[in-house]
């Protein structure tokens, strides 16, 4: 017992330290607008060998000892958070968007992981050294890790900056998350190849090509076979199970043996973890509140323990090259903002819309975080080139949500309600489905002169894309409409309310369409934005369901735009 406790109290206590601080400076960050795990990581630094082991290194080694049963513990935990966040990570994979998405939202994320996949190879193949490569890896391994770590995206960070500009479910924020999934997938079966073939380099071409054939062959069954499985299996779970212990029960099942695979066939679990997350994120049976229950738990004790135990890793002062992160940040931002803004404008976006683009793909984060520690652990990098990725993850996500906005030029123009008018107004919707309720809703737009069956086709392609059911029973089907001269605007409530896969789960009970000149993309990103911020107010769904006319919901709804304006 008294060795028992030997052990478990400095692991405990080392455990304790790590969640205090990383939660501590975590919430600071989110104090000033930033991401946690920005804090999370200056935690990290803190508490390891740039400060503290600066100031005391006897202490740092007492309270978090490089080797020995303390050591291997803690990293079998940050082992496990990783595994975990990677989870969540792949659970915000809407797996759905890339099949349905159009040819523009695959060429942009295509073009957005080749143009900076190609400048990061050519550019650590002719210099290695230059780039950090470690002795005796000045080779091809080297340089597809460097085109990677240049190409792959941060969905989270991509997702909360779209919804903190109210544009997620916009075709802008559809095509930028269809092509951030396309990117990521690609980019982590590119990622497991290359520490796949790392690790078993030494085995010749047949043992190169089985892993790589057996890692490809674990990704198609996963997305497919996998994916159908695991849906009919939540299925049973939530049928003879007690919930929601059954379905966390399970979702981590899934989880560690999805990893456990990824390990016995030569790549790293974090990608078993990452398509099991995907998988599970495409099942309509896992429902919202276990969604976040599961994000809640990674994303306030596993990440945080995660993201601060990389400072304990790296000494950043000792490690840090000024001239290295320069061209790491440089060839990031040039070869994700050209590749995917040169063939979003290609494809018919504009040139705001392009860039913007560009600079939403451009967002590292936690993703190449993750990327790089797992290549500084196998031996691929050195720290020099760790701290410079780093930096470049952290600058990527940061300027991530102000540029965005800058070049969107969000900014309040006309109040949307001015577009509203009672001949445009369904007090009573009698439909019950998505494609119902567009078709019912396309017939007020009947005196405009206008194509209704290709006003109601249009919008229902728009729909199939990516539902556009926002939060507080509001869902807001739009499009671009050929041989439209004003913006339009058609109001419709539903008693009932209706499914139209909303983000927090709730029925719509208020339709807005919205239809804009086929040039309109500007203003159509402008109106979405302001209508989904008008509705997130806590009180939007209540006031405006009450309306009895259009008097009244048009009454009721200048209060709350005008609220939105003034705060």
């Amino acid at each position: 017992m008294h060795g028992s406790a030997e052990v478990a109290a400095p692991l405990f206590l080392s455990i304790g330290v790590l969640l205090l601080f990383a939660w501590g400076f975590g919430e600071l960050a989110r104090r000033f607008n930033q991401p946690a795990v920005l804090g999370e990581i200056i935690a990290g630094l803190i508490l390891g060998p740039t400060v503290f082991g600066y100031l005391s290194p006897d202490m740092l080694h007492w309270l978090f000892p490089a080797e020995g049963h303390t050591a291997s513990m803690i990293e079998g935990i940050t082992s496990v958070s990783i595994a975990l966040f990677l989870l969540v990570a792949g659970m915000e994979v809407e797996f759905a968007a890339i099949i349905k998405a159009r040819r523009i939202a695959a060429i942009t994320g295509i073009g957005g992981l080749l143009v900076p996949f190609g400048l990061g190879f050519a550019g650590a193949y002719a210099f290695p050294e230059q780039f950090g490569a470690t002795e005796g890896h000045y080779n091809a391994i080297f340089a597809l890790f460097i085109a990677t770590a240049m190409s792959i995206s941060a969905l989270p960070v991509i997702a909360r900056t779209l919804m903190d500009l109210n544009l997620y479910r916009s075709e802008l924020g559809m095509i930028t998350i269809a092509a951030a999934v396309l990117n990521d997938l690609i980019g982590w079966l590119v990622f497991a190849v290359i520490l796949a073939l790392f690790g078993i380099g030494h085995t010749g071409a047949s043992g190169i090509a089985a892993t790589l054939i057996m890692t490809i062959a674990f990704s198609v069954v996963m997305l497919t076979v996998g994916r159908r499985l695991i849906d009919k299996g939540l299925t049973w779970v939530q049928a003879y199970l007690s919930w929601p212990a059954g379905t966390l029960g399970f979702v981590l099942v899934v989880t560690f043996l999805s990893a456990a695979a990824a390990e016995a066939i030569g790549i790293h679990a974090i990608f078993g973890s990452f398509l099991a997350g995907v998988a599970l994120g495409d099942s309509k049976h896992l429902s919202e509140h276990t969604r976040k229950t599961i994000t809640q738990l990674v994303s306030f004790v596993f990440a945080p323990l995660f993201f601060a135990s990389i400072g304990l890793k790296v000494n950043i002062t000792a490690n840090f090259d000024l001239m290295l992160t320069i061209i790491i940040i440089a060839i990031a931002f040039a070869g994700k903002i050209l590749g995917s803004g040169i063939t979003a404008r290609l494809s018919g976006m504009s040139n705001r819309e392009s860039v913007a683009i560009g600079v939403a793909l451009n967002a590292r984060g936690a993703m190449e975080i993750i990327l790089a520690l797992l290549a500084l652990q196998m031996g691929i990098i050195n720290e020099r080139l760790f701290v410079s990725l780093l930096v470049m993850a952290l600058a990527t996500s940061l300027f991530c949500g102000p540029v965005v906005k800058r070049v969107l030029n969000l900014k309040p123009g006309k109040l949307f309600v001015s577009y509203l008018s009672d001949k445009y107004f369904l007090s009573s919707i009698v439909s019950r489905t998505p494609f119902e309720v567009i078709g019912e809703m396309s017939g007020l737009f009947a005196r405009t002169g206008l194509d209704i069956e290709m006003i109601k086709e249009t919008l229902i392609e728009r729909e199939k894309l990516m539902p556009t059911g926002l939060s507080n029973g509001l869902a807001v089907p739009h499009a671009r409409i050929k041989g439209l001269k004003q913006p339009l605007i058609a109001v419709g409530i539903s008693k009932g309310g209706i499914n139209f896969d909303s983000s927090d789960g709730t029925p719509a009970h208020i339709i807005l369409t919205i239809l804009v000149p086929e040039n309109g993309n500007e203003l159509l990103l402008n109106l979405f934005a302001e209508i989904a911020k008008t509705f997130n107010q806590p009180d939007a769904s209540s006031l405006l369901v009450d309306s009895k006319n259009f008097a009244q919901f048009l009454s009721s709804l200048k209060v709350l735009t005008e609220n939105v304006r003034t705060h």
